[in-house]
């Protein structure tokens, strides 16, 4: 018989998404995949939605376990990718939306979503870099191969955040000057910390100005989109870039197309969730070779299984800085 762990479990009652802290059994996980035992899953602005109410309808299905990340090491799997041992990491590809999430002690994930742990990467750093990391990298590698230059600073928007703290770590530590835009006043000596130059209140970008504008930017990484994306486009240097994966101000985008024709000026749009395999293994590679463990471990809080409902809660208010791993062994 199989021994009882530890899960969050949301189900329906009286037509409300409610999630609760149970106990379940592997036989009760998705039938098909490789069977992990879980070390570490992340708390994301999405998980905030899916524990508090199942906000946006983000979980597609219940019941559901959230978390939209995980890493662990395999226990059982009949995919000769992977064998009993391997560490693995998992983020995206429809976790907490159409497939069970990493908000359990044991997983049962498609072979296809695994990325063996790369050298260099322990579990926890792993879960610290999480979904959020992977997305930051990704709009890293889309900016850099876009031949973006290092003669103006990279906006980073959102910079306080997850996705914007590991973007900030990672430029700053390959010699990009990076301007972090942040309306929390708090945050200025932990983004500097990071490695930020210029501390931009986001209240400058939240303004409409015009189409185009002053040149200040070599490259952006959005969080943000709305008028603060549109603000950032009027103001990239000819031929640079940026990177959109976030829509904390809104989904809309009041711009024009004078920045695209008249300065060249590339929006790229970031897909972490089915991301390939080979950019994804390429940016795992690259986030364990250049992400500074250092700054890894300040933007990083650790907080026990039993911790993260009541955390979920602050995430939603925006009174989480930089990345929450969950320990779930804790």
């Amino acid at each position: 018989m199989s021994t009882p762990f530890k899960a969050i479990l949301a189900t329906e009652e009286d037509g409300k998404a409610v999630a609760r802290m149970t106990e379940i059994t592997s036989a009760e996980l998705p039938s098909d995949g490789v069977l992990i035992d879980v070390a570490y899953s992340g708390l994301n602005y999405k998980d905030g939605l899916a524990l508090n109410g199942n906000l946006g309808k983000v979980m597609r299905a219940l019941p559901m376990v959230p978390g939209i990340d995980l890493s662990g090491t395999v226990r059982e799997s009949s995919d000769p990718r992977f064998v009993a041992g391997d560490d693995v990491v998992v983020t995206g590809w429809g976790l907490s939306e159409t497939e069970w999430g990493g908000y359990s002690q044991q997983a049962r994930v498609n072979a296809d979503f695994l990325v063996k742990l790369p050298p260099g990467l322990d579990l926890k750093q792993a879960m610290a870099i999480g979904t959020a990391g992977f997305t930051a990298m990704l709009c890293v590698m889309a900016i850099e191969d876009h031949a973006i230059t290092k003669k103006k600073p990279v906006l980073v928007t959102g910079a306080a955040g997850g996705v914007g703290s590991v973007a900030t770590t990672i430029l700053a530590a390959n010699g990009y000057q990076v301007t972090a835009s942040t309306g929390r006043p708090e945050t200025h000596d932990y983004l500097k910390g990071l490695g930020a130059t210029e501390i931009l209140d986001r209240d400058e970008l939240a303004q409409a100005g015009r189409p185009i504008d002053k040149e200040r930017w070599s490259g952006v990484v959005d969080t943000v989109g709305s008028q603060t994306l549109a603000t950032a486009l009027a103001q990239v240097a000819r031929h640079g870039s940026v990177a959109a994966c976030g829509l904390a101000g809104g989904n809309d985008l009041p711009t024009t197309v004078l920045p695209f024709i008249l300065r060249g000026v590339n929006l790229l749009g970031i897909d972490s969730v089915y991301c390939p395999a080979e950019p994804r293994s390429r940016a795992w590679e690259r986030l364990a070779a250049e992400l500074p463990k250092d700054k890894l471990e300040a933007l990083t809080e650790v907080i026990p299984f039993d911790a993260l409902i009541a955390r979920s809660k602050l995430i939603l208010k925006g009174q989480v800085r930089g990345r929450t791993v969950v320990d779930l062994r804790a």
